[in-house]
């Protein structure tokens, strides 16, 4: 039963990871067969400015999407887990866009965007204020893409929380009423350790998809103004599919995948520790 998921992991997946690797020690592009040269394509990595910085900008966009997401979808699940009027339309208009298209979403926010037309600034100026370069200014061009970014994937966020809670026996809750625990009390009591398993897919998901940030990236800014918003992916993109260094972009994928990797198992090793429960 297991055997056609093995068959698509090994071919989709592992082996062209396997190909990956192979092209990362030798000069592919594309047009001639590939050569073996030993480690000077990393060696080349740790003398690259750009790459450099598509790592910073990859870090920072991680660092500011990932906490701030969990955080608003926790506060949204909460809020929307109780009997308020017209959940079911704010879940389902909360959840929208993450199944959307982010083609589709980056060119609505692209013109949301726009210096002169967008809704952003018309905003800014019916409460005074000036009008900003969003996706033009190396200061604000990555904080629009973090925007954007946690728009879109607050939804999953939200509905992984919602199932965590609705998950949670009501009699913890009556127990901690019955002890005189106010409602804030209860949450961080009884809701916020429940969730930690929750918590921990949702960070482990989240931490995966910040590294391998492309699309909104490519359309909003295409890595500018002057490299302030390119990321890893980016550089592997432009290097192996415009410049046609396919070897070297391997290069690129590889140290990505292996700090992905190393993110991966240290949350893996600390980030579940008390979940499991001690037996005598």
């Amino acid at each position: 039963m297991i055997a056609p998921g093995y068959v698509i992991y090994f071919a989709f997946i592992f082996i062209p990871l396997l190909i990956s690797f192979y092209y990362s020690f030798t000069n592919y592009n594309f047009y001639s067969s590939p050569s073996f040269i030993g480690l000077q394509n990393y060696s080349r990595l740790l003398h690259d400015g750009m790459f450099a910085k598509a790592m910073t900008n990859t870090l920072v966009y991680a660092f500011w999407t990932i906490l701030p997401q969990i955080a608003l979808g926790l506060v949204l699940a909460v809020l929307l887990n109780g009997g308020i009027f017209g959940k079911v339309f704010a879940r389902a208009s909360i959840y929208v866009p993450n199944v959307t298209s982010m083609v589709a979403v980056s060119m609505i926010w692209l013109w949301i965007y726009d210096p002169s037309l967008g809704i952003m600034n018309r905003l800014f100026k019916t409460v005074g204020l000036d009008p900003v370069q969003w996706l033009y200014d190396p200061q604000t061009a990555m904080l629009a893409i973090v925007i954007m970014s946690i728009w879109k994937s607050l939804g999953y966020t939200m509905i992984i929380y919602l199932a965590g809670l609705q998950s949670i026996p009501s009699s913890l809750y009556e127990a901690a009423h019955m002890d005189g625990a106010s409602k804030l009390r209860q949450f961080w009591s009884v809701t916020f350790p429940m969730l930690k398993p929750t918590t921990f897919f949702i960070l482990i998901m989240t931490c995966i998809n910040s590294f391998m940030v492309f699309e909104q990236v490519n359309i909003l800014t295409n890595g500018g103004p002057m490299g302030s918003t390119t990321t890893v992916v980016h550089q592997i993109y432009l290097r192996g599919f415009q410049d046609f260094q396919m070897g070297y972009a391997s290069a690129m994928a590889m140290v990505l995948f292996a700090i992905t990797l190393v993110i991966t198992i240290v949350n893996f090793k600390y980030g579940n520790q008390g979940d499991d429960l001690d037996v005598d």
